[in-house]
């Protein structure tokens, strides 16, 4: 899988990061996962195609004690397996990278 990671973080700017993520209604029903949305201008023909009987697209975050784990893949939250289920586009990915980081710095954590 791939993924972007943060590490060396301190269970204080980890439970900052919940925090506001939960203030954004992100959670994914599990402890420490979220779903980051992707924005409509970044899906794929196919997926914006799919839009309807597969979406909303998003990617997974997950945080822990210590780390930001964020899947490059763009998941379905409607369907498990299609071929609209593809890893994020270089933009995409730039873009969902800068978002995390900018998450953090707005929330004062250095990295």
């Amino acid at each position: 899988m791939r993924t972007y990671c943060i590490d060396d973080l301190t269970t204080e700017d980890s439970a900052a990061v919940r925090a506001r993520l939960n203030e954004m209604d992100l959670g994914g029903g599990m402890n420490g996962l979220y779903w980051l949305p992707v924005p409509q201008h970044h899906l794929t023909p196919v997926q914006v195609a799919h839009g309807e009987s597969c979406g909303p697209f998003c990617l997974a975050l997950e945080v822990d004690e210590t780390a930001l784990r964020m899947e490059l893949l763009v998941r379905a939250r409607g369907m498990l397996r299609c071929e609209c289920i593809a890893y994020a586009s270089p933009e995409l990915r730039a873009h969902m990278i800068d978002y995390l980081d900018g998450l953090l710095a707005d929330l004062g954590i250095a990295v």
